[in-house]
């Protein structure tokens, strides 16, 4: 009999323990439903304001200074419960990561470290939503204050599949009547090759270009620099680094934001290949004859653009600044 009992008590405590866990259980959606809700109005987060939605994207940002401008951009995303974080790409330089974007009565700041400038002082910024764009200013780390605007970026994607044209030469071996310098012109024809022995200007074709296939050689000296500029605001590599490991910083990526899948420099002084497809933002990168970037998203412009109109055709470009290079046979084939 007492053993009976002791059963009948054993199970009680469990019926009720089972039952204290399934409470727990349905409870705990509701309590995080909770905290949620809390911690977004303590913060200011989207569940509260609508600026906090709305100023969430990608950003095309022209500064102004002293009259000329600067393309820039920048994207702002959601993080967590109450977090605004994001990316940041300057005149010059690759993207930079915002940790913290602060939104506070509507008004948006960040700061960031300076990454090629020679001063120690943050970059800061600060802008105000209004409707669909933005405006405010920019504290460079040289200390300067300057206005900036920005627009939403267009999303670029295609309805259909491009049809291609035809094949166009943009160098015919012997001169540079398809091309302009940025500057003062160190570029000549030698031989059929389009060679910048030294430091000097860009170059840039007079034609501009939407949805294009591009095929294009090229060799530089040793630890020499260059680039080639997609629609002249989306910098593919070209810089010494064979047998380094794969960066996007580094031969064949999209600088700053995109990173091959492979390392397929050649040695300086070699002669090397890219044929770049580039329909909408998606790129593919094919160097040396190894696809190193397949069909990925460009998110936004790289330092060092010509403009931050990303919903207009643009040029190529070829970065001349950085140091000697050859290039030949540059053939691109538009889409209709």
């Amino acid at each position: 009999m007492k053993k009976n009992k002791n059963k009948r008590s054993q199970i009680r405590k469990l019926s009720i323990a089972g039952i204290q866990q399934i409470s727990r259980y349905l409870l705990m959606p509701v309590v995080l439903l909770l905290i949620t809700v809390s911690a977004a109005k303590a913060y200011n987060s989207p569940f509260e304001q609508s600026d906090s939605v709305a100023i969430q994207g990608r950003w095309d940002i022209t500064i102004d200074i002293a009259g000329k401008m600067y393309p820039s951009w920048l994207e702002i995303r959601h993080s967590g419960l109450r977090m605004l974080v994001g990316q940041f790409v300057g005149i010059g330089g690759s993207a930079r990561p915002i940790s913290r974007v602060n939104l506070v009565n509507g008004k948006m700041s960040f700061s960031i470290p300076p990454q090629w400038e020679p001063e120690d002082h943050d970059l800061s910024v600060e802008g105000t939503l209004q409707g669909d764009s933005l405006t405010g200013s920019m504290t460079f780390s040289n200390g300067n204050t300057y206005n900036w605007t920005g627009k939403r970026a267009p999303v670029l994607r295609r309805k259909s599949e491009p049809v291609w044209g035809k094949p166009i030469h943009l160098f015919d071996g012997t001169n540079l009547k398809s091309w302009h310098a940025t500057g003062e012109n160190q570029w000549k024809a030698e031989s059929g090759i389009m060679r910048s022995p030294h430091s000097g200007s860009n170059l840039v074709t007079n034609e501009t270009f939407k949805d294009f296939k591009l095929h294009i050689e090229f060799r530089y000296p040793k630890e020499s620099n260059s680039g080639v500029y997609l629609r002249g605001r989306y910098e593919v590599q070209v810089i010494d680094s064979k047998d380094l490991e794969p960066s996007s910083v580094l031969f064949g990526g999209i600088y700053g934001f995109l990173t091959p899948s492979e390392m397929v420099a050649k040695a300086p002084g070699e002669w090397q290949t890219y044929d770049i497809t580039l329909v909408g933002r998606m790129v593919t990168v094919v160097a040396n004859g190894k696809t190193i970037i397949c069909n990925q998203e460009i998110p936004g412009i790289t330092g060092g653009a010509i403009d931050s109109n990303e919903g207009e055709p643009g040029p190529i470009y070829l970065q001349g600044d950085h140091g000697p290079v050859d290039y030949r046979n540059i053939i691109i084939t538009p889409a209709k």
